[in-house]
């Protein structure tokens, strides 16, 4: 496997690429959304294997493959102030090769200030400090953002962009209200299972391995820690426990949300370790102390770039994963410089620099015309309808349930919130 020259990823690191306020707690508002189709869950996948991309080009010698809105540009505010995951805005710092903020800046006058978000929840109270122009949002941030008149609604008219999205990623139940966009579709990923393979020589293809055990990782399992994991452990008693009825991991009822936590309380004997950054996930994997669990590729990268003896797969059963947004603050004091971003990034050549360097597939379907990235592309199965069946995307549990039912009440988020957090205490 050829490794990328990753230093962060989508969900955790505290330093800031710029400088930008930091916004205090807050409250999280609830949201609701349609849920997607329940699909079979096919053969296990293997992870795609990173590639490597080409290095920027000097100003001046690289087509950019957008041209600002002018109207935008006239009223541009010369900066802007966004939370974002780590390594969805890089401007050269940490790789020189690496940097689609400066083009940004000079193609349009906005300097951008980024604030890193280490999770969706952190996400939800940084936008509603009303500090901040917009966000890069998982589907398990957008909805509340939404619900919480957060986030104000895009007119599509306004970003070049948006025509050129792979269609399965615009209106979704995350991204939109009545069918009208809030926001632009960043890129999209699954939650893999990870392994050693001197551990597994013969490699893994369920996640059994994280919640039955009876395997050498029993004691060095590694767990997302986040309320919005009760979804992997729902989805792996949809595969396993059909009697249960689970037909969306973010759509539990009463006795279905018990039977996950349950499982998750019986996972706690078989869990090394507890991971919230991905750095102690990575170095977890390389010092072999963690021999299975969650993860994501860019991790996966990480490790392997530095010797770890890892693999990973989507398993049979499914995984859930992320298909992030880019939204415009209701309270956004540089409404234009955030526009232009959010349509800067989505476009064919940035949008294909933040896919290869975290390691996600595209949202832009141009992006997979470039030269190098059909490749990357094939590997994370950008163009692949079937692949993405079976991979449920973060969303907030609501208690008007998300599978469609009406005839019972299901188990809101913030009894996720609070059933994990007991469950870690």
């Amino acid at each position: 496997m050829v490794s990328l020259a990753l230093v962060a990823t989508a969900c955790g690191d505290d330093d800031e690429a710029s400088t930008a306020t930091e916004a205090p707690a807050a409250t999280e508002a609830p949201a609701a959304t349609e849920a997607p189709a329940a699909t079979e869950a096919p053969a296990a996948t293997e992870a795609p294997a990173a590639t490597e991309p080409a290095a920027t080009e000097p100003a001046g010698d690289v087509d950019y493959m957008w041209t600002p809105n002018a109207d935008l540009v006239a009223g541009a505010e010369g900066q802007l102030n966004v939370v974002a995951w780590a390594g969805y805005i890089e401007d050269g710092s940490t790789d020189p090769a690496y940097d689609w903020v400066t083009p940004f800046r000079d193609l349009t006058g906005c300097e951008v200030n980024v604030k890193l978000g280490n999770s969706s929840d952190e996400m939800v109270q940084l936008m509603q400090s009303g500090e901040y122009d917009g966000v890069s949002a998982s589907g398990d941030a957008t909805t509340r953002l939404i619900q919480g008149g957060e986030i104000a609604p895009i007119d599509v008219a306004e970003f070049s962009s948006y025509a050129d999205i792979f269609e399965g990623l615009k209106l979704q139940p995350w991204n939109s209200v009545d069918g009208e966009p809030m926001g632009i579709p960043h890129g999209r990923g699954a939650n893999l299972l990870v392994y050693n393979t001197e551990a597994f020589p013969d490699g893994l293809d369920s996640w059994s391995v994280m919640f039955d055990g009876g395997t050498v990782a029993d004691g060095a399992v590694s767990v997302y820690d986040s309320p919005i994991y009760i979804a992997d452990a729902a989805l792996y008693l949809k595969a396993t426990q059909p009697d249960l009825g689970i037909e969306n991991p973010y759509a539990l009822d009463q006795a279905q949300f018990d039977a996950s936590i349950a499982l998750l309380e019986s996972q706690a004997d078989l869990a090394g370790q507890y991971w919230a950054l991905y750095t102690d996930q990575q170095a977890a994997l390389e010092d072999g102390s963690v021999l299975a669990g969650t993860t994501w590729q860019v991790i996966v990268n990480l490790a392997q770039s530095n010797g770890a003896l890892i693999d990973a797969v989507k398993p049979v059963e499914g995984a859930t994963g992320w298909s992030d947004t880019w939204m415009l603050s209701s309270q956004a004091a540089n409404p234009n410089c955030m526009k232009l971003w959010m349509d800067w990034i989505a476009s064919p050549w940035a949008n294909a620099q933040v896919a290869v360097w975290f390691g996600e597939a595209p949202s832009n379907a141009k992006s997979c015309g470039l030269d190098g990235m059909a490749e990357h592309c094939e590997i994370f199965h950008a163009e692949e309808t079937d692949y993405w069946n079976d991979v449920w995307y973060w969303q907030t549990a609501t208690e008007e349930c998300l599978d469609g039912r009406t005839d019972v009440a299901c188990v809101p988020y913030t009894e996720w919130v609070n059933a994990w957090t007991e469950l870690r205490s």
